[in-house]
């Protein structure tokens, strides 16, 4: 009877025991399910969010507004905060009778913050109307002079123009026309190289076309404009013994390419690449003689991050990586598109 009892309440134990590790095996069962059904929820498309689409097409437009058009009657307006930064130094060498007589390295370098609004307005769906007038203030370091500059940059205006509307699965087509007329301080006038301009002293005008392809979750764009600058004549500027009356400045043209990518239904990534070409720009003196500065070949890299933050406004955040030497070492560029209904 005791060997009965003995057996019995080993059994008793081991079915305990049985039980309890099934109960904890389904508990932890049941939270590796939990666990892997709020992942996937946390992936999954909320209530509120946009289209991939959608947003892919913000970018674009916070990338270079010349992608996209606002629908007729419709105003959009854009801030725009860029922080550039260039830096270089020049070497000052002189030599008599293959001696080193002279040799002086000085450093340039300037710092600039240019504060832009653009106005945005939908003339036709298909025709787009814009203006732009950024606010620059600069801090220039050089041989001749250091101090800070603020004043109004250039004004721009310009128009695009969709002709084809969106046809089926091809490309996006846009064509552009700009002007740029110099309000801006130039740097035809007043002292020379004093690093206190903020324009470029004459009168600019560009055609360009652009197109862009959505292919969800990646949006492919591209450009090509040409430009040619107006002569700025009537000048006064002294440069060390002459004086400097006629710019002529050289045409030239432009392209970029790169691509937007959708990490998420709020946020988006974006690569690009841009080059820019001119010709030689002609300066005239009052003694009639003339010179030819070299051609000018500018390339940037453009690494950009948009986060959509509410329904209407996406923040749009690029880094800009110069080159080559005509560019600024590297700037930062925050934009804040607002939609008006």
């Amino acid at each position: 009877m005791k060997y009965l009892m003995m057996a019995a309440v080993a059994a008793a134990t081991l079915a305990a025991a049985g039980a309890r590790a099934q109960s904890t095996d389904s508990a932890g069962a049941a939270a590796q399910t939990t666990t892997s059904d709020d992942a996937r929820s946390a992936l999954q498309k909320k209530e509120g969010d946009v289209d991939n689409a959608k947003l892919l097409k913000d970018t674009l437009t916070a990338v270079k507004k010349e992608y996209s058009l606002i629908p007729k009657g419709k105003f959009s307006l854009v801030y725009d905060a860029t922080y550039n930064y260039l830096g270089q130094q020049q070497i000052d060498a002189q030599f008599s009778d293959n001696q080193l007589t002279l040799f002086n390295i000085e450093n340039e370098a300037q710092h600039q913050l240019m504060n832009r609004v653009s106005v945005d307005y939908g003339l036709r769906d298909d025709v787009t109307l814009n203006a732009s007038l950024p606010l620059v203030s600069q801090y220039a370091s050089n041989s001749s002079n250091q101090g800070f500059t603020n004043s109004f940059g250039d004004l721009s205006l310009g128009a695009r123009w969709q002709p084809l509307g969106r046809i089926g699965n091809l490309p996006t087509l846009t064509l552009n026309a700009g002007l740029q007329l110099p309000t801006g301080n130039s740097p035809f006038k007043g002292v020379a190289d004093m690093g206190n301009a903020t324009g470029s002293g004459y009168v600019l005008g560009t055609l360009g076309i652009n197109v862009n392809k959505v292919i969800d979750p990646i949006a492919l764009f591209g450009s090509f404009s040409l430009n040619m600058g107006m002569p700025a004549k009537h000048l006064s500027q002294i440069r060390g013994s002459e004086t400097l009356t006629e710019v002529k400045p050289g045409s030239g043209f432009s392209f970029a390419f790169g691509y937007a990518y959708s990490l998420t239904y709020t946020v988006s990534t974006t690569v690009s690449f841009q080059e820019s070409w001119n010709r030689s720009t002609k300066l005239l003196f009052q003694d009639g003689s003339m010179s030819s500065t070299q051609q000018q070949t500018a390339s940037v890299l453009s690494l950009g991050l948009g986060v959509r933050v509410s329904p209407k406004t996406t923040i749009s955040t690029t880094l800009g990586i110069g080159l080559t030497a005509q560019t600024p070492n590297f700037s930062i560029d925050v934009n804040f598109p607002l939609q008006f209904d």
